[in-house]
């Protein structure tokens, strides 16, 4: 063979390798259901699950449990996923910086018995891109 075509299969080699490891590490969403269903099937992979925090009358998010004083590194939560299915949420990490403002949660993980293992959380607080009014704000063009 000459060393272009042992040179072509090489790049082929590498370029499959490299998709198969990141569709290896891929992660699919589902509701908490199928999230149970796989863990009793013995499916260990981690999932995205989309969800929203079940609120009060005042519009405040119930069910939250972190005390940083005690462990700082405990944080749980009920979430409600798209089939309103609501799960109980343990992150071994701080409590997210907004948490209580986001009006949409999506978590990594897998289920761990009865509850949820988060290993991320990724906050939708679309409240942070509506544009503000700014009240007697004015620019000048010197």
């Amino acid at each position: 063979m000459k060393k272009s075509h042992l040179f072509i299969m090489a790049i082929i080699a590498v370029a499959a390798a490299i998709i198969l490891s990141t569709t290896a590490d891929a992660s699919v969403y589902v509701s908490f259901g199928e999230a149970r269903q796989r863990a009793a099937e013995g499916n260990t992979t981690k999932v995205h699950v989309v969800g929203k925090l079940p609120r009060d009358a005042r519009k405040q998010p119930v069910g939250l449990e972190y005390d940083p004083t005690t462990d700082p590194n405990y944080f749980a939560f009920t979430l409600i996923d798209t089939n309103r299915v609501a799960q109980r949420v343990v992150y071994n990490n701080p409590k997210p910086q907004d948490f209580d403002a986001s009006e949409q949660v999506v978590i990594t993980g897998c289920m761990k018995g009865q509850v949820f293992m988060a290993d991320n959380i990724l906050l939708k607080c679309p409240s942070k891109y509506v544009k503000k009014e700014l009240n007697g704000a004015t620019a000048s063009a010197n």
